[in-house]
């Protein structure tokens, strides 16, 4: 996140423009160095003012951040106890390390800290309120998450947009169960809510419930019928069931309203194989990879779609491709 004012001000304020026998010069080049991304350089250049001048004022803070930036949490926690110690007020540090609390796995301890300030500092690159919701979730406490995240986006904390906006939270943290309640809640409340049935359609297709998933889709579509996404997932609900005709029908709309994504293209060459249509599931998929060509399925179907077609060469070629690709996908951190 690039600071507001000058290096040499930042540094300067931190500091509270203490008179230290450190050098100056110094500070200048660990601000530029965190700037820069450069984080254990930052840590190097603080630590060799700390040991010029270990009572230097805001040092510690200083330190809790390029430590939370490194990901170091216990490092980071250590240094902004120390902040907060001395200054109890000092917003900055209590948000830091009730965010280094809770990406330290602690969200416990991360809530009364983070519950003080609902402000946003340029250190975190993170909202803090979207945080605290998120530790709410952690710990079971819904009611509260709700209240959070109603406040981040302006609603009432009763309303059926609250209840939306924390079901799609909850879906995202994998609290399926609760999500589902929460999105019917939101239904319930207002009916002609856009994206509250799309929520319950998805969530009732990713637990192949279709019958349920293809009924909340088509209320989405009777209330937002514009939406791209919903042609898409309702179109995956009718390729469940091999009702290929319905499910290209569908995927037609999709891309006509939304061709920047990949989704349907990819899911329109797979419907469009198992039609026995090659020549047309070759040239969708051939879209998608073109759009990205980094997707192992896309290659993958692409090379089921010209083994059918009798092109042993081509198949060949992508279904390679798809493996080296997938290789490549899982072995990443």
């Amino acid at each position: 996140m690039i600071f507001r004012c000058t290096v040499l001000a930042v540094a300067l304020s931190i500091w509270g423009g203490a008179q230290t026998s450190s050098d100056p010069a110094s500070l200048v080049r660990a601000h530029q160095l965190m700037q820069q991304g450069k984080y254990e350089q930052a840590i190097a250049e603080l630590q060799s003012i700390e040991a010029a001048n270990p009572g230097a004022k805001g040092l510690d803070l200083e330190f809790g951040t390029a430590y939370y930036k490194t990901g170091d949490f216990p490092k980071s926690i250590e240094y902004l106890k120390r902040v907060r110690a001395a200054e109890p007020n000092n917003e900055e540090a209590i948000q830091l390390l009730g965010l280094s609390y809770y990406l330290g796995g602690a969200p416990a301890d991360a809530i009364p800290l983070l519950e003080k300030v609902q402000g946003w500092y340029s250190r975190a690159n993170v909202d803090a309120s979207y945080i605290l919701g998120i530790c709410y979730i952690q710990t079971k406490n819904y009611p509260q998450a709700r209240k959070a995240f109603a406040r981040m986006f302006d609603v009432p904390p009763d309303s059926a947009a609250s209840y939306l906006f924390t079901a799609r939270m909850l879906l995202r943290q994998d609290f399926d169960s609760i999500a589902e309640e929460y999105g019917q809640k939101a239904a319930a409340l207002d009916p002609k809510l856009p994206l509250a049935h799309f929520l319950l359609g998805e969530l009732y297709l990713f637990k192949s419930r279709v019958p349920e998933a293809i009924a909340e889709l088509q209320k989405e579509l009777a209330i937002n019928p514009a939406h791209a996404a919903t042609y898409y997932k309702l179109a995956d609900a009718y390729s469940r069931i091999q009702k290929y005709d319905d499910a290209e029908r569908l995927l037609q709309r999709s891309i006509w309203l939304d061709a920047t994504s990949t989704g349907p293209y990819i899911l329109m060459g797979k419907v469009l194989e198992k039609k026995g249509e090659f020549d047309l599931a070759v040239r969708a998929l051939q879209r998608a990879a073109a759009m990205d060509p980094n997707n192992p399925t896309t290659h993958h179907l692409l090379g089921q779609a010209y083994r059918d077609m009798g092109k042993k060469e081509e198949a060949d070629t992508e279904l390679k491709l798809a493996e080296q690709l997938q290789t490549k996908s899982d072995s990443r951190p």
